[in-house]
C-alpha cells in the first residue's frame, strides 16, 4: 500500500504517528464464494474484495488492506461465517491510505486502521469508534542496521533513516531511550518509509525504521544486516482495531456486534496450530504471496481474540492498554504538530461489544 504521507499531505498535516502497513497493493486471490450482488469496489482506488452475504438489511461496509491482522478478514469470508452468524458485510479491499479516505468520504461503514491512524482521521472531521482490536505489531516494525551495528547503542554518531513523525519515528525514541541516548546523539534522515530498503542498502544511511515488507526487504538487500530493536521489545505502542462511523454503530449495533463475534471466531482459528496451514493459504492468496513466504509477517503479529480484547480494552495507563496507548500516540502527535490539541481519546474506544460477546 501506499505510504501514508501522500493521504496525509492532502489533507495538509505534516506528520502522522500511526503505522501505515506494507506498501504494495496485492493481487486478488481466487475468490472462494461469490461476491454478494451489487457489490462494487469503492471510487478510485479500491479493489473488489469478497463479500459476506447474509439475508436482511443492506451491507455493512468494510474497507480493509494489507496488513495480517486485517487479512484475517478473508478467513471468515471465504468460510461463509458472517452469512452463518445473519450479517451482511460487504469487505473492500484497499490500499491503506486510499481505505481511510473513503472512511472519511462516508463510503464505507468503517476501516481497519491503526489507534493512531483513528485518532489523525478524527482530527480531521472524520471521527470513529473501536468497536475491536485485531491484533498488535510484535516484531514486524523494526529498527534495521547495516553490519557492525549490533546493538541500538551503537546507533550513537550514525545516519538513521526514518518517516519522521510516523510510527516508525515513534519506535525509534522508544529504541532509542532503551540504550540511553537521545535523537541528539543521532543523525536523522527523513525519508519516506518505502524508500527505507533503498537507503540502506545504497549506504546513504547506516540504519533505518520500516514495517513490513519494507524492513524484511532490507533485511534481504543488505547481507549481515540485523534488526536491533523491533515493536516485540514494546508491545503495544501499535494496535490495530476495526472503527466504525459512530452513527452506523448507533444504528446497528447488534449487526456490528455479529460482525465482533465473527472475529473472534477468526482468532480462535488463527490460535489453533493445526489450521495454520488452511489459514497460510487463505491470507498468502490475498496479497499474492505463497504460504511460506507470508508465515514470517503472521509471526511478527500477535492476533487478539476474546480474552486479549477483554485485557487490552480495560482502561489504564501505559502499552497493555489500547487506552493508555493511544493516550502515547496523542501526546506523540501534538508535540510533533500532527494536530494542534490533545484528541478525545476515551470518544475513540468502544469495549462493551466485546464485553457482551464474554455474557
Amino acid at each position: 500500500m501506499s505510504t501514508t504521507i501522500r493521504f496525509f499531505a492532502c489533507l495538509c498535516l505534516l506528520t502522522l504517528a500511526a503505522c501505515s502497513k506494507p506498501a504494495e497493493p496485492a493481487p486478488e486471490p481466487a475468490p472462494a464464494e461469490p461476491a454478494a450482488e451489487g457489490a462494487q469496489p469503492a471510487e478510485g482506488e479500491a479493489k473488489p474484495a469478497e463479500a459476506a452475504p447474509a439475508a436482511g438489511g443492506a451491507p455493512l461496509k468494510v474497507a480493509y488492506s494489507d496488513w495480517p491482522g486485517w487479512v484475517a478478514w478473508d478467513i471468515g469470508i471465504q468460510k461463509g461465517w458472517f452469512k452463518e452468524e445473519g450479517v451482511n458485510v460487504e469487505f473492500s479491499w484497499f490500499e491503506y491510505v486510499p481505505s481511510m479516505d473513503a472512511f472519511s468520504a462516508g463510503k464505507v461503514d468503517a476501516v481497519a486502521v491503526t489507534n493512531g491512524d483513528a485518532l489523525v482521521t478524527g482530527s480531521t472531521g472524520a471521527p470513529s469508534v473501536a468497536i475491536l482490536i485485531n491484533d498488535y505489531s510484535n516484531g514486524n516494525d523494526m529498527v534495521v542496521a547495516k553490519p557492525g551495528i549490533d546493538k541500538v547503542a551503537d546507533l550513537k554518531g550514525k545516519k538513521v533513516g526514518v518517516e519522521v513523525g510516523f510510527v516508525s519515528h515513534l519506535l525509534l525514541m522508544n529504541a532509542l531511550k532503551s540504550a540511553n541516548l537521545t535523537e541528539d546523539d543521532i543523525e536523522i534522515v527523513n525519508m519516506p518509509t518505502d524508500q527505507t530498503p533503498q537507503g540502506l542498502s545504497s549506504g546513504q544511511v547506516d540504519a533505518i525504521v520500516a514495517w513490513q515488507p519494507n524492513s524484511g526487504q532490507a533485511l534481504k538487500d543488505v547481507p549481515n544486516s540485523k534488526a536491533i530493536f523491533t515493536s516485540a521489545d514494546v508491545p503495544g505502542i501499535i494496535y490495530d482495531l476495526l472503527v466504525v462511523n459512530p452513527k452506523s454503530l448507533k444504528d446497528r449495533r447488534d449487526d456490528w456486534k455479529k460482525v465482533a463475534k465473527v472475529w473472534m471466531r477468526i482468532a480462535d482459528f488463527l490460535a489453533d496450530e493445526k489450521n495454520k496451514d488452511e489459514a497460510l493459504k487463505i491470507m498468502s492468496a490475498r496479497v499474492g504471496l505463497k504460504p511460506e513466504e507470508y508465515a514470517p509477517l503472521m509471526g511478527g503479529t500477535h492476533f487478539v481474540g476474546l480474552e486479549g480484547n477483554l485485557k487490552h480494552f480495560a482502561k489504564a495507563e501505559g502499552l497493555e492498554s489500547v487506552f493508555g496507548s493511544s493516550a502515547i500516540v496523542d501526546t506523540f502527535n501534538v508535540d510533533n504538530k500532527v494536530y494542534k490539541a490533545a484528541m478525545p481519546v476515551d470518544q475513540y474506544l468502544d469495549p462493551s461489544l466485546v464485553q457482551e460477546l464474554k455474557k
